[in-house]
């Protein structure tokens, strides 16, 4: 990894990039999504400050246990004056953040557990096909396999209902 003397104050996007592990196409995105700012010289060139490096390992850490770029954004607005996060701000962070994981992994790992119970039937009214009907929802409404537009609806008009009627037909 290439050092930066003591003395540079603001990287370029090739330095940053080299730095951070981050492509320039990251950064470029980090930065039209709020992430990072960088200020622009006279030629119109970027030039990040060095405690971007850290702002760039804070999100790519968030983005790697999957939280949503809007969330990690909305999170480094709440610091002070836009100020780099430290190890306090990334603990309590990672605690707010704790039960969206937990959340996740729990229906991941139930899309895990139904994977082989109903794929390829088309069945959207078992309890278990969590893949394409989670919690059976159109099990509530009609039995059936298969959704369809309701009939004698036509193209132009949209039905009273604006989901879609299900065929009762049989299903596997």
């Amino acid at each position: 990894m290439p050092q930066i003397p003591e003395k540079i104050h603001e990287l370029t996007v090739g330095q940053l990039s080299a730095r951070s592990g981050a492509a320039v196409s990251a950064l470029h995105f980090y930065e039209s999504k709020g992430l990072i700012s960088s200020r622009r010289t006279s030629g119109n060139q970027r030039r990040y400050t060095r405690d971007t490096l850290r702002r760039v390992a804070f999100v790519r850490a968030a983005q790697r246990v999957g939280i949503p770029l809007a969330t990690i954004r909305d999170a480094l607005a709440e610091l002070p004056e836009e100020r780099t996060p430290t190890h306090e701000d990334w603990a309590r962070l990672s605690e707010t953040w704790r039960s969206e994981l937990d959340e996740r992994i729990s229906q991941l790992n139930r899309l895990r557990d139904h994977l082989t119970d109903c794929i390829g039937c088309g069945c959207l009214s078992l309890d278990t096909c969590a893949l394409s009907n989670p919690d059976d929802t159109f099990g509530e409404r009609i039995s059936g396999s298969r959704l369809m537009v309701e009939r004698g609806a036509s193209r132009n008009h949209r039905p009273r209902d604006p989901r879609p009627a299900v065929e009762p037909d049989q299903c596997c």
